[in-house]
């Protein structure tokens, strides 16, 4: 039961995160990774809530794991940084790390908070 909740949440989370990535990159291009970024920080608060809530298992491996799993793309995240530096855009690639960063763990503990409240 437990590998199936966690496919089920996985199948989800990489659809969605295929739907938000195909979004950001219609609107925005190119330029700079929004689609990843956007990704990335909304699952950081939206793990955070989940753990905040204390929630049962089923719902960990459901959402947390299966669902946040294949939603958020820290591999992604990395090819992009590197493609940055590749480029020679250095800028882009320090303002994407630490943006990346601060907002997401900000993220994670406001949705931690919130999700204990």
């Amino acid at each position: 039961m437990n590998i199936l909740l966690v496919g089920m949440g996985g199948f989800f989370g990489a659809i969605a995160r295929f739907y938000i990535s195909t979004v950001a990159k219609e609107k925005y291009g190119n330029v700079f990774p929004y689609g990843t970024f956007f990704i990335n920080i909304i699952g950081s608060f939206l793990l955070g809530m989940l753990f905040g809530a204390e929630v049962a298992k089923m719902w960990v491996l459901l959402c947390g794991t299966g669902f946040m799993g294949g939603f958020t793309t820290f591999s992604t995240y990395q090819l992009e940084m590197i493609q940055l530096i590749h480029k020679r855009e250095g800028q882009k690639a320090l303002l994407y790390f630490v943006m990346s960063n601060v907002i997401g763990i900000g993220c994670a503990f406001a949705g931690f908070y919130i999700g204990g409240m």
